[in-house]
């Protein structure tokens, strides 16, 4: 294993993999299985890829003695009204985030840092790295065909001899 790899898979139980600019599309998928096996892991990996939980309106009943009658209003659930459940995915939200700018390079952190929620950054990487697999790929398919012209000349230059 390279350096590199070395410093790629060291701590990975302890923390998120780093991306690469190369392997977005395996550190994604890496980067999830991570996510998910954490505590409350589905949670985490529910903001990341649908976003955090919105709290819901709750009805309130009209006020009848305004000049306007009010058949009813509606306030933002409070933290008490909070069920466990709705708890718990609040507080996934928080780790999802963490989770995906513990494992950026600085330079591509700095441009997600400022996300308030997982998915958003979460959507910036997939952004910002779109094309790198593909540009990596387009050059090795370029080599590919280099390569492959060369053996024809040579398989024709020897034919000729």
């Amino acid at each position: 294993m390279s350096t590199q790899q070395d410093i790629y898979v060291a701590g990975s139980k302890n923390r998120p993999p780093m991306l690469n600019k190369y392997n977005y599309v395996p550190w994604s998928s890496r980067l999830l299985r991570y996510a998910t096996s954490k505590p409350n892991g589905k949670l985490i990996y529910n903001s990341i890829t649908h976003g955090p939980y919105v709290r819901r309106m709750i009805p309130e009943p009209g006020d009848p003695d305004r000049e306007v009658p009010v058949v009813g209003t509606f306030h933002e659930q409070t933290n008490e009204e909070l069920t466990k459940k709705e708890v718990k995915q609040m507080e996934a939200d928080d780790l999802a985030i963490q989770t995906i700018l513990m494992g950026l390079p600085e330079d591509i952190d700095a441009a997600v840092d400022s996300c308030e929620i997982a998915q958003e950054s979460w959507l910036r990487v997939q952004q910002m790295m779109k094309g790198s697999d593909i540009g990596l790929q387009e050059k090795k398919a370029k080599l590919f065909n280099l390569f492959t012209i060369h053996l024809m000349v040579r398989v024709e230059l020897k034919a000729k001899q």
